[in-house]
């Protein structure tokens, strides 16, 4: 099958890499800078069990998608219509569209531009960029996705790649719990470039994740969705599984680039703002980080 990789940063790379040893025709989608290192010398997957370069095609246009019958679709969460719109003349009759985003509610605006269904799906993965065209896989890699016409299809392609790939109509419960996680970790990671374990061993941030986790466990609760009963737990458990891991925006404020911080404690605020929820802390870490994003040059 032909798939493409629409954003092809960190997540869609990695998944990316997976499908393409899996003998899939699979073509990235995104910056100069990775199109040009991609077709000079194919992508650079380093992980555990393999390091080495593979020999995806890539493009810097969503024409590229012409004729794939899977997409993944892994822009930045403010990028959603933009890029919808972009592929949108290039799908094919009938793609499954997979939206691999952080946040909530983005599935709902990419169907919204397509006007065809896009499939929530929620990224337990740590990858991040070692350079143009090089990613780094520090482990995890499932997927959660929701029910569609071609989500068995999805899931059985992505796991036969090695991607263990679940199908389920509770994905909106595992994307709020996807979006907890992110909210306690993310924005702490961005402000002080600290991986997960070092920000727990540190005076006070263990209390901040914990208010922070209550304020998503309310705000959920109020949108009809659920978490799990374990969900501090779980939540803080995470910095003992991947220690060494920084968020994708704290890799966003290190490089210079705008992060999704108003898809994720962002959300979480307004969300808390239609329900009449107070989200205190969620609110000064969303303030700390925009104020970040504000300052950098303008495009």
């Amino acid at each position: 099958m032909k798939i493409a990789v629409m954003g092809a940063g960190a997540v869609g790379c990695y998944y990316g890499a997976r499908l393409h040893q899996a003998g899939h025709e699979v073509v990235l989608i995104g910056r100069p800078a990775l199109v040009e290192a991609v077709n000079e010398r194919g992508l650079r997957l380093q992980s555990k069990d393999f390091d080495g370069f593979l020999p995806l095609s890539a493009s810097d246009s969503a024409q590229a998608i012409t004729g794939a019958g899977l997409v993944l679709f892994c822009v930045k969460s403010g990028d959603t219509e933009s890029a919808g719109a972009a592929m949108k003349p290039h799908l094919a009759a009938d793609p499954t569209v997979l939206c691999l985003q952080n946040g909530v509610g983005n599935a709902e605006r990419l169907t919204a531009v397509l006007g065809r269904e896009a499939v929530p799906a929620v990224v337990y993965v740590a990858t991040e960029m070692g350079g143009p065209g090089h990613v780094v896989h520090h482990g995890r890699g499932e997927l959660v996705i929701g029910p569609s016409a071609g989500s068995e299809e999805a899931a059985r392609l992505l796991s036969e790649a090695g991607v263990k790939t679940r199908v389920t109509a509770s994905v909106q419960d595992a994307l709020w719990a996807k979006l907890t996680v992110n909210c306690a970790y993310n924005a702490l990671s961005a402000l002080t470039q600290l991986p997960y374990g070092e920000l727990l061993a540190r005076p006070g941030f263990r209390e901040i994740m914990t208010d922070v986790i209550g304020e998503c466990q309310a705000v959920c609760k109020a949108s009809g969705a659920t978490l799990p009963g374990s969900i501090l737990a779980d939540t803080l458990a995470i910095a003992d599984t991947m220690p060494a891991q920084r968020s994708s925006t704290a890799q966003d404020v290190a490089r210079g680039r705008r992060s999704e911080i108003d898809f994720i404690n962002g959300y979480v605020l307004r969300e808390g703002e239609r329900l009449g929820i107070a989200t205190p802390v969620n609110r000064v870490l969303h303030a700390l980080v925009r104020a970040k994003d504000d300052a950098l040059p303008a495009g």
